[in-house]
């Protein structure tokens, strides 16, 4: 396997986040503060907690403010949403997080209603979502948002590209569908029901996968010469003399990498991405609300 076949989402993201890092000396130039970004995690979900740290350090490597909130598993709903409405007045704060999923006893909707769509640096409200359906500026889910940069920096313009996307989530699959069709690809919006799903999947330039499905996705699906994005983590049993079993994607890896013009790894393809975004929405948010022109190439 050619290593031109490998999309390096790790090395994109680098790049991506020292371009933001750059960017953010002339924000404090101009506004005499930091652009900040508050998480807020309730409860002690152990993988929760990684991606918080990951988060934090990151915010920090950026030179933007980070506001971190660790409330307990059993916050109560109106206390949470009470500390986002404090983060929505709070000009200190130009993006909001609110680590998912919740303890289940919150309604994730209802937080996520409360948040102030120019500070939704996740796009996941609902007023983020509509703008993006309708061709507006919007603050776009950060993995969709990865994605996409990486297919254009690797195929250049999309228009009339057949895409193909397997999985309908709020947060990757619809998305993801709505900005390839802002790119003039026609799209198709795959899932557990499509029928002949492998037959769906071979007419496709573009895979975007993302249906938590370990390598549900067979080499012999993928059309010569197309472009797979795999933005599936799953972790298979251990094998025999393993303590835990090996990451993989929703794509069979060595098998499409065969077919595949380029392919994302798993780890080391999305994943890296979806925090460097996180970081360019939080900019994006800071220079919006500050009034100030985007910077270039964010």
């Amino acid at each position: 396997m050619s290593t031109d076949t490998i999309i390096d989402g790790k090395a994109f993201a680098a790049d991506l986040r020292g371009r933001i890092a750059a960017s953010v000396p002339n924000f404090v130039q101009h506004t005499g503060r930091k652009p900040g970004l508050a998480v807020v995690l309730v409860g002690d979900d152990p993988a929760s907690q990684v991606y918080v740290g990951s988060k934090k350090k990151a915010t920090i490597e950026a030179g933007m403010a980070s506001f971190e909130y660790r409330l307990p598993a059993d916050t109560a709903q109106s206390d949470l949403i009470a500390l986002v409405e404090r983060l929505n007045a709070d000009e200190q704060v130009d993006g909001i997080l609110v680590q998912l999923p919740l303890p289940p006893h919150m309604d994730d909707k209802a937080v996520i209603a409360a948040l102030d769509p120019a500070k939704d640096v996740d796009g996941f409200h609902v007023v983020n979502a509509g703008r993006l359906a309708v061709g507006e500026e919007a603050f776009v889910p950060c993995t969709p948002l990865g994605c996409l940069m990486l297919l254009k920096d690797r195929m250049g313009d999309l228009s009339g590209k057949n895409a193909v996307v397997i999985g309908r989530s709020n947060i990757v699959g619809k998305p993801m569908a709505q900005l390839l069709l802002a790119e003039n690809c026609t799209v198709t919006i795959a899932h557990s029901r499509t029928q002949d799903l492998a037959d769906v999947v071979r007419r496709a330039d573009i895979i975007v996968a993302a249906v938590g499905r370990a390598e549900m996705v067979k080499g012999d699906w993928i059309k010569d010469g197309a472009v797979v994005i795999d933005v599936g983590i799953n972790r298979l049993p251990p094998a025999e003399g393993e303590t835990k079993g090996r990451l993989v994607g929703d794509v069979a890896f060595a098998e499409a990498a065969g077919h595949s013009a380029a392919i994302t790894p798993v780890p080391g393809g999305v994943g890296p991405m979806t925090i460097a975004c996180l970081l360019r929405n939080t900019l994006v948010a800071a220079y919006r609300r500050a009034d100030l022109p985007q910077p270039e190439g964010i």
